[in-house]
């Protein structure tokens, strides 16, 4: 089981006094020194990095209080040395040719580690003024012009001279002189969900985010329904000759009692009401990782079984749920900052 950890922004995590503090400042001109939305990002992953977590998802909200989510990743890369870093890029409003040549670039200064997380956006407004205008509203056409910008992407990578003619995207003998680190491409990750999406993800993605339904009470009814839609993508991309990873995005509670994770879950579960903003870190608790540290990895245990390989975690507050969660439940499920480095030296050696 590799563990990931969202990178910290105003819009990833449940609000704490040192981030709203930062999201505020980001919303006003400068005033000197370092800026504390970075500070506290920086620090977060790097600590989880020590701890032995494999991957960090940057993602991006352009129209909210964050940084920049690929300028964000830039900088991280410089300030670790073994976490993968995930930036999220929406197509539609970067074009291909521009995310293959910012990837690139990621994958040399970071020494071949970045992947890339494919999201097709569901906020019309951000999308509208971010993309001037491109916003797709039927979901189908969306997914399709998802399928030629990882077309155009991985054909930029990986040949010399590339040419493409598409609905939506062009290339006449187009080359990318800058070639990624790793080999044969930074990995793609995506969680998108229709049946023609899904069919893209089998044929060309290397990593499926599953979905779940809000409420950390129906947890097992959510491990049913991962565990069929996990064999339904095994199947697909069995037919095409491949396969693929699985990760979920989990909120974590752990505490020392059944009775006080709940409590904390409850109220996270009433935050999430408040806006669809709030509703993103409130539903991530569907995979039910709350309770002791002792409930927590027996349930890690049985997502693993059915074939789940990536945890894509946050907690509340963020530097006291990861050390929790460092300190109590990753001896319980075999994981640690020795087994985090074999991993990672083993996947960028392609074992």
């Amino acid at each position: 089981m590799r563990l990931g950890i969202w990178t910290p922004l105003p819009h990833t995590i449940r609000p704490e006094p040192a981030m709203t503090a930062a999201a505020e400042a980001l919303a006003r001109p400068g005033s000197g020194g370092e800026d504390a939305s970075y500070r506290f990002a920086v620090d977060l992953v790097r600590r989880a990095e020590d701890l032995g977590f494999d991957i960090t998802l940057v993602a991006e909200r352009f129209l909210g209080p964050d940084l920049e989510a690929w300028m964000l990743s830039a900088a991280l890369a410089a300030e670790t040395r073994r976490i993968e870093i995930m930036p999220a890029v929406h197509p539609g409003i970067l074009t291909p040719q521009v995310v293959a040549k910012m990837a690139a670039t990621l994958d040399r200064i970071s020494a071949g580690r970045c992947a890339l997380n494919l999201v097709n956006g569901w906020w019309k407004e951000e999308f509208d003024l971010y993309s001037n205008g491109a916003w797709i509203e039927k979901e189908d056409a969306r997914y399709a012009r998802m399928n030629e910008f990882i077309a155009v992407l991985k054909g930029l990578w990986s040949e010399d001279s590339f040419s493409y003619a598409g609905q939506f995207y062009r290339a006449e003998r187009g080359r990318l002189p800058t070639k990624p680190w790793r080999r044969p491409c930074p990995p793609l990750y995506t969680g998108s969900r229709s049946p023609a999406a899904k069919d893209i993800v089998a044929r060309h993605c290397d990593v499926w985010f599953v979905s779940v339904e809000p409420g950390y009470r129906r947890w097992e009814a959510n491990l049913a329904t991962i565990e069929a839609d996990v064999a339904d993508m095994r199947e697909r991309a069995g037919a095409q000759g491949r396969s693929l990873g699985y990760g979920m995005s989990c909120h974590v509670i752990c505490a020392d009692s059944e009775a006080r994770a709940h409590a904390e879950a409850d109220a996270l579960e009433e935050y999430g009401k408040t806006d669809r903003l709030a509703g993103v870190a409130a539903k991530a608790l569907g995979p039910g990782l709350v309770g002791t540290p002792e409930t927590i990895a027996a349930r890690i245990r049985r997502y693993e079984a059915i074939g789940i390989d990536l945890l894509m975690l946050h907690f509340h507050p963020m530097r006291a749920g990861l050390e929790a969660f460092a300190a109590q439940v990753m001896p319980l499920i075999g994981a640690g900052s020795r087994r985090g480095l074999e991993q990672r030296e083993l996947s960028r050696e392609g074992l």
